[in-house]
Formats: C-alpha cells, sequence, structure tokens
C-alpha cells in the first residue's frame, strides 16, 4: 500500500499555477427598446480580464438615457402614498433608489409613490426577461492558457501540449473522447457535462468551475504529465431554497446627451461566473523518504508484535493455554 499505491518512496510538491483565458463569440438581439443589435466579447465580458474567473453576461435588464433628477419611485408597500404626509423627507432604505423629498407624485394613472432625488427614471427589475437576452451565449467559447510549475523538481509545463499546432487550436472544441486536449470550451457542452441546462441557467445566472487537475509521475517521462478537465456547478440549485438565486450585479455606462447633461445606461447583468480551478501534485523517486518509510515499516513489524501478544494472551479463549505454553515458571534458586 505505501510503497506501491501511495508511491511511498517519492518526494511530493504542490503545483503552482496561472491562469489567462479569452473568449469569443458574436450575437444578435432585436427588441423593442434597442432594435437591432450586434454583441461582441466587449459587450458580455466584464471585466475584460479577471484572475482565474471569467463573467459571460448572459441575461440583462437595461435603464436607457436616466439622469439625476426627481422622479416617483418604484411601489412598493413602503414607497406607495396617498398623501404627502406619507413620505419623509431624506429618508432612503437599503432597497431605495434615491432619497426621498417628501412629496407624493403620481407613478401611473393609478398609483401614487413618493418621489425621490435618483437617476431617473428608476429602474425597474421585478421581471427578469425569459428567455435570456443572450441565448446564443452557449455557442459562444473559452480559450484558458494554463501553465504549471512544481519549483521542488523544476518542472514546468502549459495545457497546450507540444504536440498541440496552430491549425489544430483554430478548429478544436474539448471534448472528453474525442478531443481531451483541447484547450478551447464550448460554454453549453461545460454547463451541461456538469448535469445542468444552459438556458434555464442563463436566465438568472450561476457559477461553474472549470477544474484543471495536474497529477504527475515525474519518475516517467515528460510527456505523461497531461491535464484532465472536469466541471461542476458551485452555486448549487436547490429547489427548496429559491430565495435570491443564481448572479447578478450592476454597472452603467456614462455619456452626455446633446444638451451635455450627464447620462447614464444601467445595466442589470445576470450570467454565468466560470472559475478556473487548478490542482494537482507531483511525484519523484527520492532516498529521504524511501528510507523513512523503510524504517517505518519495519518499526511496524516489531508492534505487530506487541498487538498479536496482547490479543492471543488476554482476549482469546484459550490465553491460559497460550500462557503456559509462553512463559515457563521455574522455582526460586534460593528457595
Amino acid at each position: 500500500w505505501v510503497f506501491v499505491w501511495e508511491k511511498g518512496y517519492q518526494e511530493t510538491d504542490s503545483v503552482v499555477s496561472s491562469v489567462t483565458t479569452k473568449v469569443k463569440g458574436v450575437t444578435l438581439t432585436n427588441t423593442s427598446a434597442l432594435g437591432a443589435r450586434i454583441w461582441d466579447v466587449a459587450d458580455y465580458v466584464i471585466p475584460p480580464q479577471e484572475e482565474n474567473t471569467v463573467f459571460v453576461m448572459t441575461n440583462a435588464i437595461l435603464t436607457l438615457s436616466q439622469r439625476q433628477g426627481r422622479c416617483p419611485e418604484l411601489p412598493d408597500d413602503k414607497t406607495k402614498c396617498k398623501v404627502n404626509n406619507s413620505c419623509v423627507p431624506g429618508y432612503v432604505s437599503t432597497h431605495s433608489n434615491g432619497i426621498q423629498t417628501g412629496e407624493c407624485v403620481p407613478y401611473n394613472s393609478s398609483v401614487k409613490t413618493c418621489e425621490v432625488l435618483a437617476w431617473c427614471p428608476v429602474e425597474d427589475d421585478y421581471h427578469i426577461p425569459k428567455p435570456a437576452f443572450l441565448q446564443e451565449a452557449e455557442n459562444f467559447t473559452i480559450l484558458v492558457k494554463n501553465n504549471i510549475w512544481y519549483p521542488k523538481f523544476n518542472f514546468s509545463k502549459r495545457n497546450i501540449l507540444p504536440t498541440i499546432n496552430s491549425t489544430y487550436l483554430k478548429n478544436c472544441i474539448y471534448d472528453s473522447q474525442t478531443d481531451p486536449f483541447c484547450p478551447i470550451f464550448r460554454l453549453g457542452k461545460i454547463v451541461e457535462a456538469a448535469g445542468q441546462n444552459f438556458q434555464e441557467m442563463a436566465v438568472e445566472g450561476g457559477v461553474m468551475a472549470l477544474q484543471i487537475n495536474w497529477d504527475c509521475n515525474l519518475d516517467r517521462a515528460a510527456s505523461h504529465c497531461v491535464p484532465k478537465y472536469s466541471f461542476r456547478r458551485l452555486d448549487n440549485k436547490d429547489s427548496a431554497h429559491t430565495v435570491s438565486p443564481g448572479y447578478n450585479f450592476r454597472f452603467a455606462k456614462y455619456y452626455k446627451d446633446s444638451n451635455d447633461t450627464e447620462t447614464r445606461t444601467l445595466v442589470k447583468a445576470y450570467g454565468i461566473r466560470f472559475d478556473i480551478i487548478v490542482f494537482g501534485k507531483a511525484g519523484k523517486f527520492d532516498v529521504i523518504p524511501t528510507m523513512i518509510n523503510i524504517g517505518s515499516g519495519l518499526a511496524l513489524f516489531g508492534v505487530a508484535t506487541v498487538l498479536c501478544d496482547i490479543v492471543v494472551l488476554y482476549c482469546m479463549k484459550k490465553k491460559y493455554y497460550y500462557r503456559e505454553k509462553k512463559y515457563k515458571y521455574v522455582e526460586d534458586y534460593e528457595l
């Protein structure tokens, strides 16, 4: 067990890793608010680069042409009103879009809400678009470039193997059976391999793990040290707990309109965050752990004798018989 299975004759080291990513893909949307619009990498990868992580926006709620001013708050139990006395000047809660002015103003023809100082019009995020805004995101691809190093053995390698040429890299897509070492992954296949449905996950977002395992036996040729990829969802979807599901955040794009007024487009972005997790260890023959494990094994033989004596002399039914055979009692010479 120690020497064959656990390779007790080897010195081991943990992997040191760096990861860079590149997403590719273009899609078209056509809505009444935006019209026909092309979305490319600069639009849906936010931010452009992160450490060991890439976020791809799959759904969004857009609030266009916001300007700072006075406007009615979204209606809810705390913001609906009938008279000005219902609104408290200066009041703000954690869910407010702005600071109340104390006025009660019409939100629409049938509802009045408290007026706020805010970016107007305020965002209405009660209804999430279904199906997802960027349905075609499942056909986008992500190139993962991973360099690893085992400092104790001064061994380094990357997941773009020496056998991969530029022609193959331009055309391959990862497949566990046909292309297990291709570093380009289709987003839909990553989610599918984790047992999830991409279109369902794209609506409210989520977090996926792309795991790269580098377990290497450096007593063998370096060509045998290759990455193994696996996938799983990190924010497990639980039908019994549906409060605040998925993954989303907000950001804004600022500009000045024709009147030189500061204006912004507010985006509530839903999407999938892909975390690239690299782990592994390498082993190589070394005389010191070999001698330590041999010594430990020999010591265990001595312990085994003691344990067997305890069992035979104190636990078994014929312990008195064994004791008579093991020990010989003699009379004291002086007596």
